[in-house]
């Protein structure tokens, strides 16, 4: 099962080398303080969660953890 949950893996660290404004190159464009509110970024819990609970289960925890970011809340620390 491994071999199926690594392309998921390596596109979300795609995503955060390139098209993140956290980490990515494109943080040059974006203004400061407009980046993710939660701690992990929901790219970095989307990882931890797909690497530890698997494709199916990790994507449905990373998916509503989407939902919940949004700019007008706390600022949050997760656990996958």
């Amino acid at each position: 099962m491994k071999y199926f949950k690594k392309p998921f893996l390596l596109l979300i660290r795609g995503y955060q080398h390139t098209l993140s404004p956290d980490r990515g190159w494109i943080r040059v464009i974006v203004p400061m303080g407009a980046t993710c509110t939660m701690y992990p970024s929901c790219s970095e819990y989307a990882y931890q969660a797909i690497d530890k609970y698997g494709v199916f289960r990790g994507s449905y925890k990373s998916l509503f953890r989407l939902l919940r970011c949004h700019p007008y809340q706390k600022k949050l620390i997760d656990e996958p």
